[in-house]
């Protein structure tokens, strides 16, 4: 079973940092990250993410648990059939955590995913 982590904050370098550090302190093993909206010009997530094997997809910025469902869906499918041991969420908007655990915990999720949760402040 995969350990999903959701990971909000405030920003965008507060969400990447608390990954890239969960990342160094975590177990080795393979690992995806999903993150929501554009980078703020600085890859904190390359130098954690190279020591182990990582897969990092962005998605357009929006409601994960609404509007942009099915960009959710369909990336989160996509990275689940190379049974990570971890992946990583990274929500822009804190107020919609409880909307995107939800649909995860939903079939056939519920089945695939143990849910977790990083406040990255």
């Amino acid at each position: 079973m995969t350990v999903a982590i959701l990971v909000f904050g405030r920003s965008a370098a507060a969400r990447e940092q608390a990954v890239a550090d969960a990342l160094k302190e975590g177990p080795p093993g393979t690992v995806s990250i999903i993150l929501e909206g554009l980078p703020d010009g600085t890859d904190r997530l390359a130098a954690a993410a190279a020591t182990m094997q990582a897969t990092i997809v962005r998605i357009a910025p929006g409601c994960i648990c609404c509007t942009g469902n099915l960009p959710m869906r369909v990336t989160l499918n996509r990275l689940l059939r190379a049974r990570p041991e971890r992946l990583f969420i990274g929500v822009a908007d804190a107020r919609h955590v409880d909307g995107i655990r939800a649909f995860l915990s939903q079939p056939p999720y519920d089945a695939l995913l143990t849910l977790s949760m990083i406040d990255a402040g």
